[in-house]
């Protein structure tokens, strides 16, 4: 039974491995396997403890951890050691499996929901296992292991240390290809750091160049304070049925619907939907995340599409008008201080506000059109920043994911130290992200 299961499961076969690698299961390359504890959070708790939200992207995060109370023993017992992997056994079937590395010691514990693995080192590099057992073929092997309950799924420690398999090569070609690897999370991490940056400035300006607070040097015109009726207009334009359905998205902005939500919610007959045309401004009249009283957008696309009728479209008085509210409205804070005095909401959380009642609001305007387009540009310039970067990192994780696809099958061998990678490696890595 256990043969047959093993290669039931099995997205790899021993043959289609190097000839100096072993194919074994996670079990005979885990010395202890610990459940986490099962303690109740306490605001004023002395230990932190570590929960399923704290793993992410294979890594454990410290952060933001919640607190609780353990004696000195049970903190002995359950503190956290570097290179200890820490795996979600209960939840929903995506997040069970969700595995995540220990960076150092740390006097830290762990919740009864997750399982502590402890590899031995004299045949596996803690951080190897991690980076196969976070790969797509382990995750699915994972998913398929695991029990689906109502509304949940649970990850039986035994079955999984039993039944999940792994390719290991030598210790010595398992260190190649962590340190190769970890190249790529560093060029990640610092590119992460740097978009945190650019955001951080962005915020910057949205709160002193977009509010008047600080000034732009040669422009010295007043700004006004105007309801938004003086400066967008109501176009009132229908589908002409040519045009694409489209959602708003916090983080996306105007998106297909499709591409957003993975289908179309609209209605049969869309001739009643708001067209919206490129430098539109959207208002979804629905809660949405950090943005209770909806999300205002405008349409940076090349080409008019059509919402839902409950959606508010408008058109602003000039471009540079359109991306200052785009920019301004970004703020969930700006959004809701503009929003809360205009909208009433009912019984089950819906939003009552007409068109009209929106464009009630005041804003504190610049009335030079120069200071206008002057501040559209620095803001345009600041959100090209921060888009390259975002897609210097896609590519970078797509990238990494290639390799290890390759790299922990033995398809792509890293070579020792001071050698490289061999040419076919180094041809097909450069080919990973286009």
């Amino acid at each position: 039974m256990r043969n047959s299961l093993r290669t039931v499961l099995s997205y790899v076969r021993q043959d289609q491995l190097p000839p100096d690698w072993d194919f074994t299961s996670v079990g005979d390359v885990v010395s202890d396997a610990q459940y986490g504890m099962n303690v109740p959070s306490t605001y004023d708790g002395e230990t932190l403890i570590v929960g399923m939200k704290d793993i992410k992207a294979g890594r454990v995060l410290f952060d933001d951890l919640a607190r609780t109370t353990v004696t000195d023993s049970e903190l002995e017992t359950y503190r956290l050691r570097g290179g200890d992997l820490l795996i979600n056994r209960t939840n929903s079937l995506d997040q069970v499996g969700k595995v995540g590395i220990v960076d150092a010691d740390r006097a830290i514990v762990f919740a009864s929901y997750l399982v502590r693995l402890s590899v031995d080192r004299s045949k596996i590099e803690p951080e190897f296992l991690n980076l196969w057992l976070n790969s797509g073929l382990a995750q699915r092997t994972i998913k398929r292991i695991a029990t689906p309950a109502i509304g949940q799924a649970n990850l039986n420690p035994t079955e999984f240390q039993k039944y999940c398999l792994l390719p290991l090569p030598p210790i010595a070609e398992q260190k190649r290809i962590v340190e190769f690897l970890r190249i790529w999370d560093q060029a990640i991490g610092n590119t992460e750091i740097l978009l945190a940056a650019k955001k951080k400035r962005l915020s910057w300006l949205r709160m002193n160049l977009l509010t008047g607070k600080r000034r732009l040097p040669g422009h010295k015109a007043d700004w006004s304070t105007l309801r938004l009726r003086e400066i967008l207009t109501e176009h009132g334009l229908k589908s002409s049925g040519a045009e694409e359905v489209f959602s708003v998205s916090v983080h996306k902005g105007l998106i297909n619907q499709i591409d957003h939500l993975g289908r179309s919610y609209a209605a049969q007959a869309t001739s009643h939907y708001n067209r919206v045309m490129p430098g539109d401004i959207v208002y979804t009249k629905s809660p949405t995340g950090d943005f209770p009283l909806g999300i205002i957008k405008q349409a940076r696309i090349d080409r008019s599409v059509i919402v839902s009728p409950l959606y508010g479209v408008f058109t602003p008085v000039n471009p540079y008008i359109g991306a200052l509210l785009d920019a301004f409205f970004e703020s969930q804070v700006n959004t809701k201080n503009y929003l809360a005095p205009l909208v009433q909401k009912g019984a089950k959380n819906t939003i009552a506000i007409t068109n009209k009642r929106f464009l009630d609001g005041r804003l504190r305007i610049p009335t030079d059109e120069t200071e206008q387009a002057a501040l559209a540009g620095i803001v345009s310039a600041a959100r090209i920043e921060i888009s390259v970067l975002q897609r210097q990192i896609e590519a970078l994780v797509r990238q990494k994911r290639g390799l290890v696809q390759r790299l922990l099958i033995g398809k792509w061998r890293v070579r020792p130290r001071g050698n490289g990678v061999d040419k076919s490696t180094q041809r097909a890595a450069q080919q990973v992200v286009a």
